[in-house]
């Protein structure tokens, strides 16, 4: 275990305290040459109203999650994540899983497991380092 994996979890779970989201707060950061490059919680895109799930408790189908919001977040800033690390504090679904390959990640590091584990599965086939570190 690389010796900063433990903090930047941490520090993506902090992160996730900025989610508006009742059911899942999710956090997370993208991490090259040991600086933080993009960070990002799940969330509604720019200019909705900050309310992820509907009257019945269900997530918005239009809900961007944290590794998404980190990737794009990353795209408009002119940085590249080509051989970077995401911490992110639950595992990815297969949707983020093929941002993150599309990114160029090279690691994900992750603290929860989310009940589907195709993401992860993804993420491997792809050849990418997955791990999971207890915070």
């Amino acid at each position: 275990m690389e010796k900063f994996d433990r903090s930047y979890l941490e520090m993506a779970q902090i992160w996730s305290r900025n989610s508006y989201c009742k059911r899942r707060q999710v956090g997370a950061l993208i991490v090259k040459d040991r600086m933080i490059i993009s960070d990002g919680y799940n969330g509604t895109p720019s200019g909705f109203e900050n309310v992820c799930e509907d009257e019945n408790g269900v997530t918005k189908p239009y809900v961007l999650h944290a590794e998404a919001n980190a990737i794009t977040k990353v795209a408009k800033s002119g940085n590249s994540s080509q051989g970077a690390t995401l911490y992110v504090t639950a595992s990815p679904c297969l949707e983020c899983s093929k941002l993150i390959i599309q990114a160029g990640i090279r690691r994900v590091v992750y603290s929860d497991e989310y009940r589907l584990t195709d993401g992860v599965d993804l993420l491997r086939k792809a050849g990418i380092e997955v791990e999971k570190v207890e915070i």
